[in-house]
């Protein structure tokens, strides 16, 4: 429940927020669990010749548990939560990308509940603040400020959790949340078009040059962070379109889809205005909407979020994914740079977000990579992350918030000990690009995509609620040799592996 507020109640009523259960919850008041409790209960991968990466997936979670939290009395917290580890706050995006690899650990200690207490805080009007204080439970930002929210990208992480766990009692219980939270976006963060703005702290990629700068004011990053420039955002607009798609699976999948209708139409019609008016044919990129009308010069990071969402037309997806192989602009020794090469403000050491490697839109561009069909790409930028995170890892003896984009080196700046999301390559990322492995739980299938020649696998692979699987694949000489493979799961499976071009389904049974 949200704290009484020495404002006037405003609130325009989002009729669906008298639906969210989460807000009525009494808090959690059992243990979390120690690293040490959890580690016989969590996956544990090998990889021959590889124990750097194997010492780093552990320190991940040694990391993570370390700042695993009890709600604080009277902080209007309803669960047990991971800290962002950032300052004093419950961040929305940061929470939203942890989860996408602490699923894994799910046996454990049910990380998913963090996203509890920021349903818990919802408004009445379906506003959630985007950064919630752990000890007092207080918005750090008034709903209207314009850096107060975003980016909306829990949708996505309640969709991959539902992808691996097929628990439809939680689906439901966040469903109404989430399209009131996305409503509320749609109320007050466009434009008269329908289309969307946010800000830098809003958009999470907080000091990138997204518009011009007042010439006179000269104000730097207090007005990057907090100004939306009369835009049209990019990343903005492809959340939406992503979080609208989103939402229409789960009605779908929950029997609600007369419900959201609406959804149904701006999905459709933003997509039609971000391929009729922020793409650039000449640049075969996308771009935002300066207020004069015309298209930036800006290829940030941001526009990837056009795969995922999967607004690209068939037709310009290869111009458009080529710019990630194109070392003038994203394939830098560390890829994906969150501004390309050939801006002027572009920096060897990141500059945070103008060049920095950050592991939150690696990721997105890995999952777009894979819903465009580009798999190989897809494990080849994977790998190549995880193989720079490792080599700092061994360096400095730990995780940091982003990476340098031209040398194996911590961002500058960048937080350290950051788990957070930084466990993303190492964990997710090893699992699911550089392994192969892509669970379908609601379908009872798993795929296994191998491409590693080298032996690899993992043991107390979590499937579905209660599955638990041990596999391992054996080395092989070349990548055209079918894998050896051993599959042991106490619930039965389909099992889809795949190699060089080739794909085969064998039943698992479970025991």
């Amino acid at each position: 429940m949200i704290p009484e507020s020495e404002y006037y109640d405003t609130h325009l009523r989002e009729s669906l927020v008298g639906e969210n259960v989460f807000v009525r919850m009494p808090p959690e008041d059992v243990p979390a669990p120690s690293f040490d409790e959890a580690w016989d209960s969590l996956p544990v991968p090998f990889w021959e010749g590889h124990a750097g990466a194997i010492d780093c997936y552990r320190k991940v979670w040694e990391l993570a548990f370390a700042n695993v939290r009890r709600p604080e009395p009277g902080s209007g917290f309803v669960s047990n939560f991971i800290d962002t580890a950032f300052n004093d706050c419950l961040f929305m995006w940061d929470s939203a990308f942890i989860l996408l690899f602490a699923r894994y650990g799910r046996r454990a200690f049910n990380f998913q509940r963090t996203l509890d207490n920021l349903y818990a805080s919802q408004h009445p009007d379906g506003f959630i603040c985007r950064e919630i204080g752990t000890l007092d439970g207080r918005d750090r930002f008034e709903r209207f400020d314009a850096a107060s929210t975003g980016p909306n990208v829990m949708p996505w992480t309640e969709w991959e959790h539902y992808g691996d766990t097929a628990d439809r009692g939680r689906l439901a219980r966040a469903f109404p949340v989430l399209v009131s939270y996305h409503r509320w976006l749609r109320r007050h963060r466009t434009w008269r078009d329908g289309t969307y703005w946010t800000s830098g702290l809003g958009s999470g990629m907080d000091n990138q040059p997204r518009f011009p700068e007042r010439p006179a004011a000269k104000t730097g990053w207090p007005e990057r962070l907090t100004y939306h420039g009369h835009a049209v955002w990019i990343d903005a607009c492809l959340q939406q379109i992503l979080s609208a798609d989103l939402l229409l699976r789960m009605a779908d999948t929950l029997g609600r889809l007369e419900e959201v209708a609406d959804l149904r139409e701006e999905r459709e019609r933003l997509s039609r205005t971000v391929n009729e008016r922020l793409w650039n044919e000449e640049t075969a990129f996308y771009h935002d909407e300066l207020v004069d009308g015309t298209l930036s010069d800006v290829r940030t990071v941001g526009a990837y979020w056009a795969l995922i969402a999967g607004a690209v037309p068939q037709e310009r997806i290869p111009a458009f994914v080529a710019h990630l192989e194109d070392p003038r602009r994203f394939k830098r020794p560390h890829r994906v740079p969150s501004l390309s090469a050939d801006h002027p403000e572009y920096r060897a050491d990141g500059g945070y977000w103008l060049g920095g490697v950050w592991p939150p839109t690696n990721y997105m561009i890995l999952r777009g990579l894979d819903r465009s069909g580009y798999h190989d790409l897809a494990h080849e930028i994977s790998r190549e992350d995880l193989d720079h995170v490792v080599r700092v890892f061994e360096e400095t003896g730990t995780l940091w918030e982003n990476y340098a984009p031209e040398k194996a080196e911590p961002g500058n700046p960048a937080k350290g000990n950051f788990v957070g999301w930084s466990g993303l390559a190492p964990v997710a990322g090893l699992f699911e690009y550089v392994f192969g492995l892509r669970a379908d739980a609601p379908n009872g299938r798993l795929l296994w995509d191998v491409r590693l020649l080298g032996g690899h696998g993992v043991r107390g692979y979590p499937f579905g609620r209660d599955g638990v699987l041990d596999l391992s694949c054996a080395a092989r000489r070349s990548a055209g040799e079918e894998p050896r493979l051993e599959v042991r799961s106490t619930v039965p499976l389909e099992l889809v592996v795949r190699w060089s071009g080739t794909e085969k389904t064998v039943a698992v049974p479970g025991g």
